[in-house]
């Protein structure tokens, strides 16, 4: 999806506000429960160190310097091993963040916050730095607390991200269905298919295997944009006769944007950049039995994975998610009780060679987080959010929106 400019409007309200925080306070309201027993637990990735600097970036949200072709884990680096998910821990629908959680490049529990995801995206994946917070503030906005700036990659962990006194909402994690996580996803079953749309299911991993084998070879399938062009419009087809309640809004566009992390993050540099299925299937933790069906383990990089060599841009995503879509249009819509009802949305694509300097990409992006942020639980609190983390990135792009502060200072006056 080219992230379309969207026209913001923030009706302003009767609140005085002193600072961030006690804003967040009073606005918090009552659980009805004694919650504060429950303590905000800061949990943390395990730390960089200069002698393993993967791409630079450190644990303060800020730009690594975007060197990628290194090996991930780096060999010697113990504290970034694999590591099963510890009793407890929190895995959702994405791939890519569990094997973030599962080698400490994000807290092994699965509470992560928005420096630890900043950096995790960067060194291992070697998106740059706007990706990387663009990327970030997508889980979020939909899914995060601000106040705690804590983030579940899996189910809700309310009673880990808020307390008393700091609490902003009843937050799902990245596994809340109809936010981050969207139905015809690539191997997730669609929510009302079996109440489960964030745990691995093989069969539509062998599906998506298949698809690769038919496009590709039998005896080399490659998960490339063929393949992943294909796969996605057939589960699109799948779920339009399976799923009597399938909902496809244009915000589904962000799945072809996953489909792209096959091809464009996930292939090492030192296989020349190859999606092949031992890549793939290390990736989505998929192991075949000797039944041929597929099962699953935690989520890793393949041995001696190297990382892009340049980083994965804004318009590497957008423009792939433009050319997926292209392949095999589909109408969004929904179906109630197996009867389609048409959404009258059109996704119309920008055009290709676009830059990471590209300001209506980047400005239309950042426009994507701040009416997003609106939806949020407490939506002051996360819009300020948004401003706070990401307005300092933005700022040099000079991003307007009719009627939408975008800083923290126009924020307050509206208020």
């Amino acid at each position: 999806m080219r992230f379309a400019a969207i026209s913001l409007l923030l009706a302003a309200t009767p609140l005085v506000v002193e600072a961030y925080p006690q804003y967040a306070k009073r606005l918090a309201g009552s659980r009805n429960d004694n919650r504060a027993k429950y303590p905000i637990l800061r949990r943390a990735a395990a730390p960089y160190s200069d002698q393993y600097p993967y791409t630079g970036a450190k644990l303060d949200g800020q730009a690594g310097t975007g060197k990628g072709g290194v090996q991930v884990p780096a060999p010697g680096d113990t504290a970034h091993e694999y590591q099963d998910p510890p009793p407890g821990a929190y895995r959702g629908p994405c791939p890519g963040l569990n094997t973030l959680a599962n080698h400490g490049f994000l807290s092994r529990d699965g509470i992560t916050t928005y420096t630890e995801m900043v950096a995790g995206l960067q060194n291992v994946y070697n998106v740059d730095f706007p990706t990387a917070v663009v990327l970030t503030m997508l889980g979020f906005v939909f899914d995060g607390d601000p106040i705690s700036e804590m983030l579940s990659i899996g189910g809700d962990a309310t009673l880990t991200t808020g307390q008393d006194g700091n609490f902003t909402g009843e937050y799902g994690g990245v596994s809340k269905h109809g936010t981050f996580e969207l139905d015809v996803s690539l191997t997730r079953n669609d929510f009302y298919l079996n109440g489960d749309s964030h745990s691995f299911n093989g069969t539509l991993f062998g599906m998506m295997l298949e698809t690769a084998q038919n496009t590709s070879s039998a005896a080399n399938p490659l998960f490339d944009f063929n393949a992943m062009a294909l796969y996605r419009s057939q589960q699109y087809d799948r779920a339009r006769v399976e799923n009597p309640y399938l909902y496809f809004p244009q915000l589904a566009l962000h799945n072809y944007g996953a489909a792209t992390f096959l091809y464009e993050a996930f292939p090492s540099s030192a296989k020349n950049n190859t999606p092949d299925l031992e890549t793939i299937s290390s990736f989505f933790g998929a192991v075949q039995l000797a039944n041929g069906t597929w099962s699953h383990v935690g989520e890793r990089p393949p041995s001696n994975w190297h990382n892009r060599v340049t980083p994965m841009t804004l318009a590497d995503v957008s423009d792939g998610i433009d050319a997926l879509y292209a392949a095999y249009p589909k109408e969004f819509g929904a179906n109630l009780a197996g009867v389609w009802y048409s959404l009258n949305q059109t996704h119309t694509s920008s055009g290709s060679n676009s830059s990471a300097g590209d300001s209506t990409l980047i400005c239309g992006a950042y426009g994507e987080l701040l009416n997003t942020a609106l939806s949020a639980p407490q939506p002051y609190a996360m819009y300020g959010f948004v401003l706070e983390k990401a307005g300092p990135v933005f700022a040099p792009y000079n991003c307007s929106f009719a009627g939408a502060p975008t800083s923290i200072a126009d924020l307050y006056t509206a208020l």
